[in-house]
């Protein structure tokens, strides 16, 4: 059984996978295997039970996921603070500040509500390592459980003041009120609709909110950072400064500039990673980045004397390589910003904060910020039904992307990347302008399709 993707289990919600029944032995396979450690034997030793927050987005069907959750983890002995409807960023950091002993995020992220999922993190708000994951599915199958009774049995307790207590901790972490300035905040109908309205307004912003209505059905229904339209047309309507837009459980964050123009991740870390440096709080010079940032991101901070690592896509490898270096910033051209100082994983109104906190301090707009780097054009093209194994080896292929390489020089970026599900190729260039990255993406794309048709 193969539960776990790349960011927990996610599905339909109620469709084959993802019920209330898998919620249930999830959550009872997470006790046992969370339940193992020393320090949870040292808890057990002095009376004190397992504690995990649970919280959830606002789609429907959290509601039924949430409660079989709980269930499972009660009906194991966990104690449950239940947190709400809360963002993912808010229930890890809520983990380490409460000191539980792991929790559960129900949530789909960018994704419509039809679709649900479980996140589980560790200890200290982390996400789980690969081989946790695997033992969770081996106990799901092997039906192991701990089955208590009487007051060994779990309680699930309404965790009141969480909001609060992420609020206050977003507040403590910024550098610079944002006094004076416009912000426009999408939040998706999504999770961020209750915390980062108030949280910018506590900081002094003067905001406009949209995409703050969660119905259970309408999260990330053409608002969010998958839908800057509405955004940008608002920021533009109101005169704002600059806007602001989260996902479904607002673990990212995008941006538009007063004439509604995109700020993508690459260019927030970009400002993020200078002022950071400024202020003597980027470890060792060095941003980490996934090999999908734009060239534009490089050769900004190599002029900044910024080191960039490049990491596989996916936040939690950006996450790994961070943690195993000590680094204190990094992240994704989609948004996701990891500020390891105050969060342990992507958090859309923290980078939000901060992004808005340097326009404050350095009196300039946003477009202004941005513009310390040049994006490049980027052209990706997808090639299905091809050998996508055989692609880094295919003498032909790899032929083709050397010359493309060497005629780009340094003016451009060249990434072959199979996918992880498909039999497709993923072909990106990079160049100094269109024209030219459209024509070498085509040339390569043609190439792969050639020698690895199935």
């Amino acid at each position: 059984m193969a539960l776990f993707g790349t960011d927990g289990v996610r599905g339909l919600a109620n469709g084959q996978l993802l019920t209330a029944e898998l919620a249930l032995h999830l959550a009872q396979a997470t006790a046992v295997v969370l339940g193992q450690g020393r320090i949870a034997d040292a808890r057990r030793t002095v009376g004190k039970r397992l504690t995990a927050v649970v919280a959830r987005d606002p789609r429907i069907s959290g509601h039924f996921l949430s409660a079989a959750v709980e269930a499972g983890l009660a009906s194991s002995g966990v104690d449950v603070l239940d947190a709400g409807t809360l963002p993912t960023p808010a229930a890890a950091f809520l983990i380490s500040d409460v000191d539980a002993d792991f929790g559960v995020m129900i949530s789909a992220s960018h994704n419509a509500a039809p679709d649900n999922g479980i996140k589980i993190f560790a200890r200290g708000g982390v996400k789980l390592p690969d081989l946790v994951e695997q033992r969770i599915e081996e106990h799901i199958e092997s039906g192991e459980k701990l089955q208590p009774t009487g007051g060994d049995v779990g309680r699930v307790i309404r965790f009141a003041d969480a909001e609060d207590r992420y609020v206050m901790h977003l507040l403590a972490s910024l550098p610079h009120r944002l006094d004076g300035i416009h912000v426009v905040l999408d939040c998706a109908n999504g999770a961020a609709s209750g915390a980062s309205p108030e949280v910018f307004t506590a900081a002094g912003a003067k905001v406009t909110v949209i995409g703050a209505d969660p119905d259970g059905l309408n999260i990330n229904d053409g608002v969010g950072s998958t839908h800057l339209d509405k955004l940008a047309a608002e920021v533009i309507r109101v005169g704002a400064d600059v806007g602001i837009a989260h996902d479904g459980d607002a673990d990212r964050c995008l941006a538009v500039d007063a004439q509604g123009n995109i700020i993508d991740g690459d260019q927030i870390m970009a400002i993020l990673a200078v002022a950071m440096k400024s202020r003597g709080k980027l470890v060792d010079d060095t941003l980490v980045a996934t090999v999908m940032s734009n060239l534009g991101l490089h050769v900004a901070m190599r002029e900044q004397g910024i080191t960039v690592r490049q990491t596989a896509v996916g936040d939690r490898y950006v996450l790994e390589d961070m943690t195993a270096g000590g680094y204190s910033l990094g992240g994704e051209q989609s948004g996701h910003v990891i500020m390891s100082e105050f969060a342990t994983t992507g958090d859309g109104l923290l980078t939000g904060l901060h992004l808005v906190a340097e326009m404050a301090r350095q009196k300039k707009s946003i477009a202004e910020l941005a513009s310390i780097m040049t994006v490049y054009p980027q052209v990706m093209i997808n090639v299905k039904d091809v050998d996508k194994d055989a692609v880094s080896d295919h003498a032909g292929v790899q032929a083709a992307v050397k010359d493309v390489e060497a005629q780009l020089g340094a003016t451009g970026r060249v990434l072959l990347r199979k996918s992880g599900t498909e039999p497709l190729v993923r072909v990106m260039v990079e160049a100094a302008d269109a024209e030219t990255a459209n024509s070498h993406a085509e040339s390569l794309a043609e190439t792969v399709r050639r020698h690895l048709a199935l």
